[in-house]
């Protein structure tokens, strides 16, 4: 997960990845990541060269376009 982290705040650091972290949920902690790409090949590539992906642990990955976003200020 060490590796996971670095890999995300690498993008972070790069812009691509606007937020990361896990998520407290009851039914058991999981990641959330928003990131900023042109295309879906591009979020794909993220997520293939991804250190705790490519350890091949029956990890899962679900992607989703979004389609708006409101940001606090009404920007």
């Amino acid at each position: 997960m060490q590796q996971h982290a670095a890999y995300l705040k690498d993008l972070a650091s790069k812009g691509t990845a606007v937020v990361f972290g896990p998520v407290a949920d009851p039914t058991g902690v999981w990641g959330l990541g928003i990131v900023e790409v042109e295309d879906e090949a591009d979020v794909q590539s993220l997520v293939a060269n991804d250190p705790t992906m490519k350890l091949g642990a029956n990890f899962k990955c679900e992607i989703y376009p979004m389609l708006a976003a409101v940001l606090r200020g009404g920007v």
